[in-house]
């Protein structure tokens, strides 16, 4: 499974050049990492974004947005696949972005 070039680059653009940010290809994806912990995802051309799991429920009222599945399964809560169109503009990446990194912060 190979990732979205042109999104990965539009995610690591958003995110700025902090030096705690750390790119892996890993399991046909790209994965942000900070201190060794998943920020964010791309795999194909879908944001994976983690979020606390009481904003779950929330966030997947919101379009383009289904649980995570991994293996055909959906995992627990706190794990979200944003399809393209929910990343189309600079905003809507931007407003995925923030809220994977407040998670992150909350769970430092």
């Amino acid at each position: 499974m190979a990732y979205d070039k042109v999104l990965a680059e539009r995610v690591a653009k958003t995110l700025g050049n902090a030096e705690d940010i750390v790119k892996k290809e890993k399991m046909g994806g790209l994965s942000f990492m900070i201190d060794r912990k998943v920020l964010t995802r791309i795999e194909e051309n879908h944001l994976i974004v983690r979020c606390t799991p009481d904003e779950t429920e929330h966030l997947l009222l919101k379009p383009h947005v289904r649980r995570y599945k991994m293996k055909g399964k959906d995992q627990m809560k706190g794990w979200l696949t944003i399809a393209p169109a929910g990343t189309e503009t600079q905003k809507d990446l931007k407003f995925w972005l923030d809220i994977c990194v407040a998670f992150l912060k909350q769970k430092n």
